[in-house]
């Protein structure tokens, strides 16, 4: 088995952790139900196929607000590992009727490069950028896209911001290698928050001091209506913390879980917030590389927020760090070759056809290796039930060949969203959350309603404790 120190996340058959947290919202009710309801949404012309519709009774629009004078929470994924088991629907059971794609890769499948792969430089630096990007805004079909770009954001102060005395902490909603996520109050606006602590000696040990970093640097940059918020930072002699949204609505992982697969339309609305999330990041050059399931929380009212930002990595060209879940890497990742944004629209096709086919394409039996070998063979087989427009997405998503990789080509993210498959997607109501989503979690919103996370046992160590801090100078800006 090769050694691969960045793949923290590998999606084992039993584990059911889960490091992230949600968005808290303000008053107001939630939807109700637990599963997928067969109902339609008279407000949303997104699920315009007649032979699946779903319903949205939500309120939409979940404000956040920084708790005042010291405290606000945003919720972020801490590293976990995450369920991989593909529980497909029964009548998808052995009936996969194969369709190669005809991927020509550039990458060489030489598994030789997994277990000895390249040394780039230390084992902590191994980002660099070199080259001109192929990301591009060239001439695409007009869209009316929201006008949402990084440069437009206004600089927010996080740095120690807050402090323990600012919340009342109440239960685990995660945890993770090193560190774990609580639900907390701020006692000035009485809201709910998610704090992320992480522990300094377990982030240095395991060698991700620089991610840990990026991940607090990318967080602060970025305010969009799909991307959790951070809302301040502090430290003490040995954690950080990290003050993120509460969203109550749980993982997409666990309701994709439940319905085995999700219909046409649904995955349709959730692929279509994580890409307009996409395109924002990209326009800030920031490579997400961390996207699945299990990193897209829904709010109370059935929206996506993504969290997790721990491998998320400012790259105005190419990198090289070997890192995400094992599933989702991209070929050029995989054979250890420099590669650029198009890693993340590799992903969002794997995200994709896990949706609907309720398994990833390239799983075998859980094994890294296997599935590493399957990726740089580039075979996708898929299920008779996928839409064709979905299909051929897919097949443009799904490519080990960058100059046919959909959203590295000249358009960039806009040949994704002119794609046909997202043809009834009316993306500036979208990006406004003017579209009801399929499915409303049932939870109470504005009163840290966690039904929908697991339990914790809860931390021993008590938090704030003085002493010396030999770690402090390798986190300047928390």
């Amino acid at each position: 088995m090769p050694t691969l120190g960045f793949l923290k996340k590998k999606r084992t058959k039993d584990s059911s952790g889960s490091d992230f947290t949600p968005t808290s919202p303000v008053s107001n009710t939630a939807g109700l139900g637990s599963a997928l309801s067969p109902q339609l949404s008279k407000s949303s012309n997104l699920f315009a196929e007649p032979e699946t519709t779903f319903t949205n009774d939500s309120a939409q629009s979940s404000a956040t607000s920084p708790p005042a004078s010291s405290g606000g929470t945003k919720a972020v994924a801490a590293p976990t590992s995450n369920n991989n088991n593909t529980s497909m629907n029964a009548q998808a059971t052995g009936q996969l009727q194969g369709q190669d794609a005809n991927a020509k890769t550039q990458n060489v499948p030489s598994i030789h490069n997994l277990i000895h792969p390249p040394n780039y430089g230390s084992s902590q630096h191994t980002d660099s950028g070199y080259g001109s990007s192929t990301d591009g805004n060239g001439s695409a079909p007009a869209l009316n896209l929201p006008q949402q770009r990084g440069n437009a954001n206004p600089s927010r102060e996080t740095k120690g911001k807050y402090t323990l005395t600012d919340f009342q902490i109440s239960r685990t909603l995660g945890t993770g290698s090193f560190g774990r996520v609580h639900l907390v109050q701020s006692k000035h606006n009485q809201r709910y928050y998610a704090v992320k602590v992480l522990k300094k000696a377990q982030v240095v040990k395991m060698k991700q001091v620089e991610h840990t970093n990026d991940e607090r640097r990318m967080l602060q940059r970025c305010r969009h209506p799909f991307l959790i918020t951070l809302w301040g930072t502090w430290q003490d002699s040995k954690n950080l913390y990290m003050v993120m949204d509460f969203i109550e609505g749980g993982e997409l992982f666990s309701l994709l879980r439940k319905s085995q697969r999700f219909p046409n339309p649904v995955a349709k609305f959730y692929a279509a917030e994580v890409t307009l999330a996409l395109d924002y990041l990209h326009s800030m050059n920031i490579i997400y590389r961390d996207l699945k399931p299990e990193n897209l929380l829904l709010d109370r009212h059935g929206h996506l927020k993504i969290t997790d930002f721990g491998f998320a990595k400012e790259v105005p060209d190419i990198t090289w760090t070997l890192c995400g879940t094992p599933d989702y890497l991209a070929p050029e990742v995989v054979s250890s070759k420099g590669y650029n944004k198009s890693v993340d629209w590799w992903s969002l096709g794997i995200l994709i056809f896990e949706m609907l086919a309720g398994f990833t394409p390239f799983w075998d039996s859980g094994s890294p290796l296997k599935i590493y070998e399957n990726i740089l063979k580039g075979r996708v087989k898929y299920p008779p039930y996928i839409h064709p427009d979905a299909q051929d997405l897919l097949s443009k998503l799904i490519t080990a060949d960058l100059t046919k990789r959909l959203g590295n080509l000249h358009g960039g993210s806009r040949d994704v969203m002119t794609h046909a498959w997202f043809a009834e997607v009316t993306w500036e109501r979208l990006s406004k959350k003017d579209i009801d989503a399929p499915y409303v979690p049932p939870v109470r919103g504005g009163v840290g309603d966690a039904s929908l996370f697991d339990k914790y046992p809860e931390e021993t160590e008590a938090y704030g404790q003085g002493g010396s801090d030999e770690h402090g100078k390798l986190f300047p800006d928390f």
